[in-house]
């Protein structure tokens, strides 16, 4: 296989990494400990955890679960939003040889109790705000261990109270609920100070992480990654912004979850391994407490999705901040809009880096060189020891350079498998290749872009029209804020072009509207149709949901 990307590596970045560098994701945090010791690793409402903080809370954590008779493999779950007890819980669970479960606090109790049965989860650690949803599920799946944190729980004190009380009390942010025979985290590092926490013996064969997967075609897979995954991609990753990076001086804004893959691997980990400091965002969705908090420190780095970036450029205050120390932005989740970056770099003057990651593969498979100067369009090139190929859908067999089909991946990073589901984990490997279900294309330098998701493909007329494409143009209208594009039914055409806007101004028209459509797209892919609406449907990272979009849709159809 030609690897063209490879000329396009900076310097010092090298070809290929060795997965089996560290035997596993707890000697990367024993050598960060080590080498960072007194620098801030967290800060969460204006308290920081120092990397010596972190060592000593996770491993109380560790000892604690190790003294209630869990056992390597044993799978903890962690439900909560970025808080200090995040990565305490975290750490002191991988280090008691443990796999990470992480929930996203927003499940129905359907999902809840899905993830926790798939994954035989042994242990839970739950924000008391999502304490009643749990409740719903208890009879239904066999936790034994509940471990309930309130907000504010690593403040010091008075702080702690006063953060616990307001919650609870005055915003009522926690609903009510029943629970018998849980634990409060505090209690749970007190307890686990008494303890004896033993390392185990740990290799890259064990799993790290059970990571559920969207579930958009039915229940959740619970996706199996060992710590040679995991520890290959950092590798792969540290490679890359080597260049940019300087240890234990970086400083990076953590606005996605930390449940989330992509901030998992590119902000949680990585700058572990490197001494970062992570600021934590609780709240993302408070845009302007959120550009507050920027403007407490010099930041160097940011990773975002697409609706991120473009809802701090359309927040007061966020233009008026200092980028001096600005970096790099890393956008992932989902296609960054050339309107975006570009807005993005003229008012930060820094690069807007995409990359392209999947779950299944923990999660980076490329991304844009650190020495671009500016928003290309691409997703960027494979990470060392990566191989990428666009291949036919229909016969698999590998296109042409230049020619669109489905993107495969192979490397060390790819998943071990479905846990649970064989059959599905044969349907997405094949010949050790993961098939992503994303419609890419290389160009002549190895760059990739991303066309579409296959099950997102509008079929007009029998031509193929990829939303990404329809939103990309919309979304540079100047008076347009948000867009997505769906293909819904059509009697002549088979289906059409619709898109939902969100307007930045109210004077935007229809008519304004398909006129520069019709400027900047061909004739098949114009919108047939245009929806103006509040605001779009989205996951808890932001990414516009089509698919709610396409389902309502099919029902007015239907009706």
């Amino acid at each position: 296989m030609d690897k063209i990307w490879l000329k396009r590596y900076p310097a010092g970045v090298p070809d290929t990494i060795d997965p089996e560098h560290f035997n596993s994701l707890v000697d990367i945090f024993e050598q960060s400990i080590e080498a960072y010791g007194d620098k801030v690793a967290y800060v969460n409402m204006d308290h920081e955890l120092t990397f010596n903080d972190l060592d000593k809370y996770s491993k109380q954590f560790a000892a604690y679960l190790q003294a209630q008779g869990l056992k390597k493999g044993d799978a903890v779950a962690i439900m909560m939003p970025n808080l200090l007890q995040y990565p305490i819980a975290l750490f002191g669970a991988l280090r008691a040889g443990m796999v990470v479960v992480n929930v996203n606090p927003l499940y129905t109790p359907r999902e809840l109790r899905h993830q926790l049965s798939d994954a035989n989860a042994k242990a839970l650690v739950i924000l008391e705000n999502f304490a009643a949803t749990y409740e719903k599920v208890k009879a239904d799946v066999q936790v034994d261990h509940v471990v309930l944190t309130r907000i504010g729980d690593m403040l010091p004190t008075p702080k702690r109270w006063i953060v616990n009380f307001v919650v609870k009390y005055v915003k009522r942010m926690v609903p009510s609920y029943k629970l018998t025979g849980t634990i409060d985290f505090l209690a749970v590092l007190a307890k686990g100070q008494k303890a004896s926490y033993e390392r185990p013996v740990m290799s890259g064969d064990d799993l790290a992480f059970l990571q559920y997967t969207g579930g958009t075609t039915g229940l959740a897979k619970g996706a199996m990654l060992s710590h040679r995954n995991m520890v290959a991609n950092l590798e792969q990753v540290s490679a890359v912004v080597a260049p940019l990076v300087v240890d234990g001086e970086e400083t990076i804004i953590t606005a996605l979850p930390l449940y989330h893959i992509f901030a998992l691997t590119a902000n949680c980990l990585t700058f572990m391994k490197h001494g970062g400091r992570n600021i934590l965002i609780t709240n993302p969705r408070d845009m302007a407490a959120f550009v507050k908090e920027l403007g407490k420190y010099p930041f160097s780095m940011i990773s975002g999705v697409n609706t991120l970036f473009n809802g701090l450029l359309h927040t007061d205050g966020f233009k008026d901040l200092d980028f001096s120390s600005l970096k790099i932005a890393l956008g992932g989740g989902m296609a960054v809009q050339r309107s975006v970056a570009e807005h993005w770099e003229r008012v930060t003057k820094s690069r807007l880096l995409e990359g392209y990651g999947l779950t299944e593969c923990s999660p980076v498979v490329t991304t844009n060189p650190t020495d671009i100067e500016q928003y290309n369009g691409t997703i960027g090139i494979p990470l060392p020891s990566t191989d990428v190929r666009v291949v036919d859908v229909d016969s698999g067999e590998e296109v042409a350079q230049g020619e669109s089909g489905e993107i495969q991946v192979r490397g060390p990073q790819v998943m071990v498998g479905y846990l649970n589901r064989p059959d599905e984990t044969e349907k997405v490997m094949k010949d050790g290749w993961f098939c992503t279900g994303d419609i890419g294309v290389m160009d002549e330098d190895g760059f990739f872009k991303i066309v579409d998701r296959k099950k997102d493909m509008i079929l007009v007329s029998g031509f193929n029209v990829y939303p990404n494409e329809i939103e990309d143009v919309i979304a540079g209208h100047p008076k347009v804020l948000e867009v997505a594009a769906v293909g819904v039914p059509h009697d002549s055409s088979g289906e059409a072009v619709k898109v939902f806007v969100v307007r930045k101004d109210k004077s935007l028209s229809e008519r304004e509207l398909m006129d520069y459509a019709r400027e900047n797209l061909t004739g098949y892919k114009v919108p047939k149709f245009v929806e103006f609406r509040q605001e779009l449907p989205k996951t808890n990272v932001g990414k516009i949901l089509r698919r709610e979009l396409r389902d309502e849709e099919e029902k007015k159809s239907k009706a």
